[in-house]
Order: structure tokens, then sequence, then C-alpha cells
């Protein structure tokens, strides 16, 4: 007796092209009233891997490794090794506000550096392991070196930037603390963001103009699912770099800084046709 080919058995969705260009689960299919074994299985494994992403420490050597292999970060580099007041992965679950600040040693530990530092920082990055360690160990570093290298070649300012600092069990707005005991005019916090069924190791970025304990939220600007997949390295570097730039010159973030560096793009390449046109 001949068997039934698996695929003949599955009742194609209309939406099934459209998965092309989405992760999202779509256009599954279905083999009688249920969906594909195929897809149920793809399901448990993506569900697994958000549950790892929570609870899979940051391998923070491995992390310096990868960190030490870009030769635009080398110069922040030994990055401070810091922790927040959540003493391990259950309290800073059950108890937010541990994560969002960082414990004594640490705070001293910065203070030191600032006190023997005869100037603020233009800018303090953070790398937290929020709740995907995933992130930070895949995304962290690539980003950070688009960034640094846009900065870098920024011909109306001189960025002075602080070493980088890494945050054990840590929240958003530890960079506050961070930012504040360091001495910087502003502070870049990534982030690990809470994990997705198709998207377990997004990363997030976190800007505050004039970092101290107790900034709200509404004062700081977001950008979010940053990975291969979503937003890439290099479009999420000019974002930040344009956010960077526009909180120096207006002193400020949050609510009142609008992300435009699209439109800024748009001006430049405008301009760019402009001049090639009145020459040909």
């Amino acid at each position: 007796m001949s068997k039934t080919p698996t695929s003949s058995l599955i009742h194609e969705d209309p939406w099934h092209k459209l998965r092309q260009f989405t992760q999202a689960r779509i256009g599954l299919g279905r083999v009688g009233t249920s969906i594909p074994t195929q897809e149920l299985l793809r399901f448990q494994l993506s569900h697994a891997q958000a549950m790892d992403a929570v609870h899979v420490p940051l391998n923070e050597a491995d992390l310096i490794d990868s960190l030490a292999q870009k030769p635009a970060i080398v110069p922040y580099l030994p990055a401070f090794s810091l922790h927040s007041q959540a003493r391990d992965r259950l309290t800073y679950l059950q108890r937010p506000d541990l994560g969002r600040k960082l414990d004594d040693a640490s705070i001293e530990r910065l203070k030191q550096h600032s006190d023997s530092t005869p100037s603020p920082y233009d800018l303090a990055i953070v790398i937290a392991d929020g709740l995907s360690s995933y992130a930070i160990s895949h995304h962290a570093a690539p980003f950070i070196d688009a960034l640094i290298t846009q900065l870098h070649a920024d011909q109306r300012h001189d960025w002075r930037i602080a070493p980088l600092s890494i945050v054990h069990q840590g929240r958003v707005a530890v960079g506050d603390d961070v930012g504040e005991a360091i001495n910087a005019r502003e502070v870049l916090v990534l982030v690990g963001e809470r994990p997705g069924l198709s998207s377990p190791d997004s990363l997030g970025l976190y800007l505050t103009w004039h970092p101290q304990r107790g900034t709200e939220d509404s004062l700081r600007n977001c950008i979010s699912n940053v990975r291969p997949q979503g937003l890439p390295y290099e479009a999420a570097a000019m974002k930040c770099f344009y956010l960077l730039a526009e909180s120096r010159r207006l002193k400020l973030t949050g609510v009142g800084l609008k992300d435009r560096s699209d439109d800024a793009i748009l001006e430049q390449q405008r301009t760019q046709f402009f001049s090639l046109t009145s020459t040909s």
C-alpha cells in the first residue's frame, strides 16, 4: 500500500505567498482541522528560544571578545563590568525596580573614574542584558561598531565617548545611574527586548539627555527591533546618530525630539539630484 505524500495532505492558505515578506505566522495552511505538524514544531521551538532568551545569562567574556574584534570600539575598552541591585535573575524578574538601579559598588567604581576625568563625556554607551541575552550577544558589537564609525565621521562635532559599560540584570533606567555617575551629557542604553515568538533576539536602543536617577520614560527616545531581520545595524546607527546630534543641539530627548532622519536623507538626496542636474 503506497503512502500519501505529506505535501498533498496540507491545504495551502491563500496568504502563503505573503510569508516571504514577514516572519509572522501567517498562511500556515492546515491538515484537517489543525495546523501542519511542521508548523506546530516550529512554534514550540520558537517558544523554547524565547524562554532561553530570558533565562540564559549573558556571557560577558564572549561579548568582550566580539567587541574587541571591532577596531572602532577598541579605544573604549576595557568596559566597566557593572551590576544592578537585582542580585539574580529571579529577583530581576520579580522586582523590576531593582533592575533600574546600579548597586553601590558599581556606582562607586564609575565615580572613581569620573573623579579622575577633567571634563564630562558627550556620550556614555551602556549594554544591559535586559530580557534577552541573545540580543546583546548577537547584535551589540556590530551595532556599536556602526554607530561609532558614524560618530567619528561627524564633521560638526567631536564626540567624547566614555568607556563602555556592561550591566548585568539591567533595565532601561539603569543607564541613568551610569550616565550620572560617570558624568555624561547623554546616555545610550542597548537592552535586550522582551522576546517574541518570531523575534527572541530584538535589540532596543534608549537615548536620554542629562541622565539622572528618576528620569521619566517620556524623556527618552527609543529605537526598537534592531537585528538583521528587523531594523538593520546601519539603518539603526543612522537613526541613532541623527537623534544623538539633534539631542546635542536641542539639549533634550523624549517627546520634544522627533525622529526626522528619513526627512534628512530625502533632503540630502534631493540636494544631490539638483546639484547633478544643474551641472549637466
